[in-house]
This record gives structure tokens, sequence and C-alpha cells, in this order.
């Protein structure tokens, strides 16, 4: 299984974007910055706020 990172600019817009599509939030969280999220096929990816 491969693993994504996505770079965005607003994690907020982008997990609701995300929802919207059929993800579902992980519980576990790593980092303040980071999102993690599962396809609806269950698979898992992460969201990663751009801080530069």
């Amino acid at each position: 299984m491969m693993h994504f990172d996505f770079q965005v600019g607003d994690l907020d817009s982008a997990v609701a974007e995300a929802v919207a599509l059929g993800a579902t939030i992980a519980e576990f969280q790593p980092r303040e910055n980071v999102r993690v999220l599962f396809d609806p096929a269950g698979h898992p990816f992460c969201l990663c706020r751009d801080d530069e």
C-alpha cells in the first residue's frame, strides 16, 4: 500500500473538502499541522499544512 502526503494552504478547508468527497478523519492525529484521513476504500493519506 502506498501512502500519500498532500501539502495544502488551508488545512481546515482541505479536510472539509476531503470529508465531503468521502474521506474519514483518523482518530489519532500525530501533529498539529497534519491531518490523517482515510479514503473511502480505507487507505490512509495525510494533508499537511504548508507553513512556508
